[in-house]
């Protein structure tokens, strides 16, 4: 998977990771000081009610602080200032532009928007789960962060994250208008009163058959296949590339999991913590970590398990289509977990797909990827 040519991975040490991070969060303190000022704009009307204005201030300080740690760090470590030097400087522009202290004006919310809240707070929080597991627990030691298509992987998770209100509204208007007059008051009551915690769990099991379902028919039917190739197309498998996902994918998949609890009247309490669950697992599920979780492993879907969904080898195509519970996978008959196992090597095997966001978005539709060949052999 990891070839001759890929970089070389990042050591604690060298003063590059502290650099990085010192960077990182200087752009996160800098997008939530731009949210501050335009909320109307670059927040998410459906998130805000759950904000706590003075708990993002204390988050966008910190950011701003260990930022200007990480780059003392990375200059005593590596005696360069290059790296750290650039997240100073990213940090300065935040606190001209006024920090932590920006005051949020009376506003009127904008018509289009786009959810730059949930993209910083949401690689905020993975940054501090993943990065420390792929740093010190990972299974392929010699797989670094920043391998050949890392920035592919990023605009992915970035792009997606921006769009989730977009995306949202693409899947709920539709259910709401096709739904709304099928007289599901009663099924929306009972289920409305059970307890949060049953109700989310029960949320989980429908949510995950549904998308068991949608995620196996991308796998056997052709056309679908192209889209979902997408995905498959990843060899260096990473929470971070897991969001390598097309925006075909991203709408099909999201209406087949997310139209049943609208339709069947789960609160949006349960919704919101649902959304929040899957994008966890679902980037959890792409760690390269070798950490196997014991006899979790075998409730929910864990890094082992999915590994395996990904794996190149024809033998083991087919199999792990689950996003949360591996039981889905026993009842239909497509779980494999090899005790102590992982797969080789990841990817589409022979089948082709080219290199870029772009190339890959326009590529499903107008290209069979089991059937092209490339002519440049640099995008294989």
């Amino acid at each position: 998977m990891n070839g001759k040519n890929q970089p070389r991975r990042l050591r604690v040490g060298e003063g590059k990771i502290s650099g990085y991070l010192s960077i990182l969060l200087a752009i996160l303190s800098l997008g939530g000081v731009i949210c501050f000022h335009f909320p109307e704009y670059f927040t998410t009307p459906d998130f805000r009610a759950f904000y706590s204005v003075d708990i993002l201030r204390t988050i966008l300080f910190s950011c701003l602080v260990f930022s200007f740690g990480f780059a003392l760090f990375s200059f005593l470590l590596s005696r360069k200032i290059v790296l750290g030097g650039i997240g100073v400087l990213i940090s300065i522009l935040a606190i001209v532009l006024g920090g932590h202290s920006v005051e949020v004006k009376d506003f009127q919310q904008s018509i289009f928007s786009v959810s730059l809240d949930w993209l910083l707070l949401d690689i905020l929080i993975l940054t501090i789960i993943f990065i420390p597991l792929e740093l010190f627990f990972p299974k392929r030691a010699d797989q670094t962060k920043l391998h050949l298509e890392w920035k592919t992987d990023l605009v992915y998770f970035s792009i997606s994250h921006l769009l989730v209100q977009l995306t949202a509204v693409a899947v709920q208007s539709p259910a709401e208008l096709i739904f709304n007059d099928y007289g599901l008051d009663l099924v929306h009551s009972k289920i409305s009163n059970i307890p949060f915690f049953l109700q989310l769990m029960m949320a989980i099991l429908v949510a995950d058959l549904f998308q068991y379902s949608i995620h196996r028919l991308f796998h056997t039917n052709r056309f679908l296949w192209r889209f979902h190739a997408v995905h498959h197309s990843i060899r260096t498998i990473d929470w971070l590339a897991g969001s390598r996902l097309h925006i075909v994918d991203i709408l099909v998949t999201r209406a087949f999991s997310y139209i049943p609890l609208y339709v069947l009247g789960f609160s949006m309490q349960v919704f919101y913590a649902y959304v929040i669950i899957v994008a966890l697992q679902a980037v959890a599920a792409h760690a390269n970590t070798r950490i196997n979780f014991g006899p979790l492993k075998y409730l929910i879907v864990t890094p082992q398990y999915h590994h395996w969904h990904h794996a190149d080898d024809p033998e083991h195509y087919n199999k792990n289509f689950a996003i949360h519970l591996p039981l889905i996978d026993r009842v239909f008959g497509t779980y494999y977990l090899p005790n102590s196992k992982w797969p080789k090597t990841t990817g589409l095997g022979n089948e082709q797909f080219p290199k870029g966001f772009l190339k890959q978005f326009l590529f499903p539709f107008f290209n069979d990827p089991q059937t092209t060949k490339l002519k440049d052999p640099s995008e294989r």
